[in-house]
């Protein structure tokens, strides 16, 4: 993290605040694993999982923008995929994504899982604090990669 202060932010899971033209907009255009995902593919996303906005309190607007977003896919019992991480660029430095990151961990529905897996290129370093570890090369995972799906 850069010497910048860190931001107060809420983190919530409430639905109705999440900035959907914000989450489509970063995804489609910020990242390499969702680029070109149309808005409807991002809103159902939202719909079937367990989202956390972080929203920035110390803006001046009358209510807090969103300036993060987590999405976990998970089935409650044993398993949780935690995916479409990110701080929006003027918001980065001051501890948004520690701050989700911690949120998603300490969420009930999400103690006592056997497996909680994400990919990362980026801020492994993160996620390490938190547990997660890289799989062993010869692990059993295996999937189904289709990177042109949003194209189709």
């Amino acid at each position: 993290m850069s010497p910048s202060a860190a931001l107060a932010c809420e983190i919530s899971c409430d639905p109705a605040r999440l900035d959907v033209a914000l989450i489509h907009r970063f995804l489609s255009t910020e990242t390499d694993w969702a680029r070109g995902m149309p808005a409807s593919l991002v809103s159902r996303a939202i719909a079937h999982s367990l989202c956390f906005g972080a929203y920035d309190l110390e803006s001046v607007a009358s209510d807090a923008p969103q300036v993060g977003f987590a999405r976990v896919i998970t089935d409650r019992a044993t398993f949780a995929y935690l995916c479409d991480v990110f701080v929006v660029p003027e918001a980065r430095g001051r501890g948004i994504g520690r701050q989700l990151v911690e949120a998603v961990m300490a969420h009930p529905a999400l103690h006592g899982l056997r497996r909680f897996m994400l990919a990362t290129d980026t801020a492994a370093g993160l996620y390490e604090r938190y547990g997660f570890a890289r799989l062993p090369t010869h692990h059993p995972l295996m999937q189904i990669y289709r990177p042109d799906a949003f194209m189709r």
